[in-house]
Parts: structure tokens; C-alpha cells; sequence
């Protein structure tokens, strides 16, 4: 058995309100994941090319309100 396949197993055996528990953990793990992910990124540069475009349209006045 993989290491995913005892933690899926793992998660199916948990009561509702550890299940609601461990959701709201690994909601904040995610969120944390990709948060690094995404700064690490824009450190690297590879955002850049988004961001410039994005000034482009905002400068050319192509871009509407949300």
C-alpha cells in the first residue's frame, strides 16, 4: 500500500467531526502551499510577463471594472 492509499483509507475511517477538522487543516495547508508557490514564482521572475500585460491593457484602456 502507498503512502496516499493509507491516507485516503485513513480519511474514509474518520468520524464527521474529524473530517470536518482535518478539511479545514488542510484548507490551510493548501492555502499556504500556494502561497509560497505563487511568491516564489513572482520572485523568480515568472510572473512578469503577466503583470506587464496586464499594465498594458489597464494603460491602453482595455480592461473593465469587476
Amino acid at each position: 500500500m502507498t503512502s496516499i492509499q493509507a491516507i485516503e483509507q485513513a480519511v474514509q475511517q474518520l468520524p464527521a467531526h474529524e473530517l470536518a477538522e482535518f478539511r479545514r487543516w488542510f484548507a490551510q495547508f493548501d492555502e499556504a502551499v500556494w502561497d509560497a508557490q505563487i511568491e516564489a514564482d513572482a520572485n523568480a521572475g515568472k510572473l512578469d510577463a503577466l503583470a506587464a500585460e496586464a499594465l498594458a491593457e489597464y494603460h491602453n484602456g482595455t480592461t473593465r471594472e469587476l
